[in-house]
């Protein structure tokens, strides 16, 4: 997508009204499938140097989300999540802390107690999390409560049945007023990409998002399957770097779910650079999602710095 005059003219007027709305989410570029494919792929394949390769792995260390969001989730599993979070690798005080700890609001205090006086965020799920079926009023309170027992960051689901009706005024004013009741805390836009069909939804859906103001768009809850893919993640990249051109506003990408290997991160990495571009290498824009990727993130650095993997009994198992 190429932006023009006409672009951001007709950015700064798509949400003056429902029409307007869906006639520019509808006009933008359709996303063709083949070629997205083919390029992720591509993109997959770029070999990096180990010099390189350390880089990138501290640098999706410090990307990640530390994530728990099962039902049997207790405080102990989260102090000892913050505690991890903080210190990664207990061994090496080298090894860089993660982005974040993400959480049930109602966990939000413990994590908060437990990461102190570090730099570690607490994001905690709202608005009904995983499936988005709820009141506005009770999203709102979701998302209020959480902001208040301190959390950093809210990670917001729309409403997938109203998007695919195509009631987009709808999941624009509930993201406006999520955003609203988030207060100073930054906001996370999670679309479900494998329910939204088509890149075609999940272009519309980015723009969408960022139009009302979402400061990250988000691939998953890591509830559906697919979650996060690299074609989609791409389609994501190209819609925030578009964004950016057409507004000067940079908003962050977050895919989660399914990412448990580094090699898998470092392709996300290398696409992040060749789609956004390197400003979008940073932990404020570009986050992983992910409960399992740490644990191999900590081992390929054992590797690279020891020359031999680690036994079983490195990492926690979270």
């Amino acid at each position: 997508m190429t932006t023009t005059n006409s672009t951001v003219s007709s950015v700064s007027e798509a949400t003056a009204s429902d029409a307007a709305l869906r006639r520019f989410l509808h006009g933008l570029p359709g996303v063709d499938q083949v070629g997205a494919e083919q390029r992720a792929a591509g993109l997959g394949t770029r070999s990096i140097k180990t010099s390189a390769k350390a880089f990138a792995i501290d640098l999706a260390i410090q990307m990640v989300d530390l994530t728990t969001l099962e039902g049997s989730d207790t405080a102990g599993k989260v102090r000892t999540l913050a505690a991890k979070a903080m210190r990664p690798d207990p061994t090496d005080p080298t090894c860089p802390a993660t982005a974040a700890v993400c959480v049930y609001p109602d966990m939000v205090p413990i994590a908060k107690k437990a990461l102190k006086g570090s730099a570690v965020k607490v994001a905690a799920v709202a608005t009904a999390f995983p499936s988005g079926r709820a009141a506005l009023d009770i999203k709102l309170a979701d998302t209020a409560d959480a902001v208040e027992a301190g959390a950093d960051e809210i990670d917001m689901v729309i409403d997938r049945g109203a998007f695919l009706s195509g009631r987009y005024l709808e999941v624009f004013e509930e993201i406006v007023a999520v955003k609203e009741a988030c207060q100073g805390a930054h906001l996370k836009v999670i679309f479900e990409t494998g329910e939204l069909q088509t890149y075609d939804n999940v272009r519309r859906a980015s723009w969408l998002a960022m139009l009302a103001g979402a400061h990250f768009i988000k691939t998953s809850t890591g509830k559906v399957q697919p979650a996060a893919t690299l074609p989609v993640t791409l389609v994501m990249l190209e819609a925030v770097r578009d964004f950016r051109e057409a507004t000067g506003q940079m908003v962050g990408v977050k895919p989660a779910g399914g990412i448990r290997h580094s090699k898998d991160a470092i392709k996300y990495l290398v696409m992040v650079n060749e789609i956004a571009g390197e400003d979008w290498l940073d932990p404020d824009w570009f986050r992983f999602g992910a409960s399992t990727l740490l644990n191999d993130l900590l081992m390929q650095r054992k590797k690279l710095t020891t020359g031999a993997y680690s036994g079983p009994d490195y990492v926690t198992l979270d």
